[in-house]
């Protein structure tokens, strides 16, 4: 007796208990990362101004660093994602090995070339006489941890990849606990100041990518996956990341051009700018997590070739892109007078900050649908058109934002730029999406 299909409903609820497993726990993850450096700064900000200066300088240089990086998370996902849904779980857990070592590669590297240009990056970023040393010391000492910060991103995008994003959140709340409880002890206990702090948080990085590392070795182990370093599988790796960092890269541009015109905008503009791009990027973790739940599930699906449960994916998470931007800016007004005294007491920030702030909520359901689209693009192995994607969205918000001084704009109409930018991606990802080009099956693209 054949069995009947299942009705829209129930495959709607399959796929929403299929988000909310892997999003949620995603989110926790997301917003347990950054409490590294809020607990750095809790801590060093009772040694002294010039301490916390120099922590500011050093955390902004070691984030961008490792951030450009984070294609090692997501391009692994994908990767491993296609051979689970595929069946084989040796050659996911392998690919995923791949990552790792080129991780390790990569963060090896960056350490190689930061200890002896640690001073003149410092310099260059425009630290203080008084906080250049402090900057350096942080730095230097904190470089030490990349490697394990980036085998983390790696490790972090196999297990996505294995439909596992509970145990990313454990190691990242374990890992800020010690990072917390190991900052206390060295830079009062020891005395060791803010050298003290930086080898907190390498231990903790050191630590958590242990505990990454233990899983995935008793992983292969479990099913017989080689751990030695494949020099054609990392090869592989690189070679699929490099058009999502050209993405990353683009990205991160845009962000420096925003900040860099509030900056000619005048002091309070740009204060207010900085108080607006935090919450933003709190409001980009929420979506985020839709996204990388996006990345796992749609990895696997066009991997098994289920070609029509990718898509129906795909429309439920997109739905579910808008509903949470629209439920997130609704929270930003809301709210606006209980987080905006949490950041300025100055009435003039405020009333600057006001007015940016509504656009920053009107536009949030364009960038749920972005944040989801980015995230099936890259399960399904896209980031050829995601890299060229970007780089069109740059082009069309550089100009836009270079016009706002010239032509007496403020902060507002710079956030509208923002707006705009993040439209041009809406509107890019979903021409691509639309045209199923990104549909393609098998264990690997």
């Amino acid at each position: 007796m054949t069995q009947a299909p299942a009705a829209p409903k129930d495959i709607r609820r399959h796929h929403d208990r299929e988000i909310l497993a892997l999003a949620v726990p995603a989110f926790g993850a997301l917003v347990a990362e950054p409490l590294f450096v809020l607990a750095d700064s809790a801590i060093i900000g009772h040694l002294g101004t010039s301490q916390l200066a120099g922590l500011g300088v050093a955390a902004a240089l070691l984030s961008t660093a490792v951030s450009v990086f984070v294609f090692l998370a997501y391009a692994t996902t994908a990767a491993v994602a296609r051979r689970v849904g595929a069946g084989d779980l040796p050659a996911a857990i392998r690919q995923g090995m791949d990552g790792i070592w080129l991780a390790l590669l990569l963060g090896l590297a960056v350490v190689v070339v930061t200890l002896p240009t640690a001073p003149w990056v410092v310099d260059a970023f425009g630290a203080s006489d008084t906080a250049a040393p402090y900057a350096t010391t942080y730095l230097r000492v904190s470089s030490l941890g990349i490697p394990a910060m980036l085998v983390v991103l790696a490790a972090t995008g196999v297990l996505r990849g294995l439909q596992d994003t509970r145990t990313p959140l454990y190691v990242a709340i374990g890992g800020f606990t010690a990072n917390a409880a190991l900052n206390v002890a060295l830079v009062y206990g020891a005395g060791l100041g803010i050298a003290g702090s930086a080898w907190g948080t390498v231990i903790a990085q050191c630590g958590m990518a242990a505990v990454y590392l233990s899983v995935v070795v008793r992983g292969a182990r479990r099913h017989g996956a080689s751990l030695r370093p494949d020099a054609a599988g990392i090869r592989a790796c690189a070679q699929a990341g490099v058009p999502l960092l050209i993405r990353t890269l683009s990205l991160r541009a845009v962000l420096m051009i925003a900040t860099a015109i509030a900056a000619r905008l005048g002091d309070v503009p740009v204060a207010a700018h900085q108080i607006i791009l935090s919450l933003w990027s709190l409001l980009a973790f929420a979506l985020d997590a839709i996204a990388i739940a996006g990345q796992a599930i749609i990895g696997r699906y066009l991997g098994a070739g289920d070609t029509e449960g990718a898509r129906a994916a795909c429309r439920r998470m997109v739905r579910w892109g808008v509903v949470s931007g629209l439920v997130l800016g609704v929270l930003v007004v809301a709210a606006r007078p209980l987080f905006i005294p949490l950041f300025t007491s100055d009435d003039a920030v405020r009333s600057t900050l006001l007015p940016a702030l509504l656009v920053v909520a009107l536009s949030q359901p364009i960038a749920g649908v972005v944040f989801v689209l980015d995230g099936v693009l890259m399960g399904a192995g896209d980031g050829p058109y995601l890299a060229g994607a970007m780089v069109v969205t740059l082009a069309v918000f550089t100009p836009a934002a270079l016009l706002i001084p010239a032509v007496g704009g403020g902060l507002t109409a710079l956030w509208w730029a923002m707006t705009l930018m993040m439209a041009t991606r809406m509107v890019t990802l979903w021409l691509r999406m639309r045209s199923g080009r990104w549909v393609v099956t098998g264990a690997t693209r």
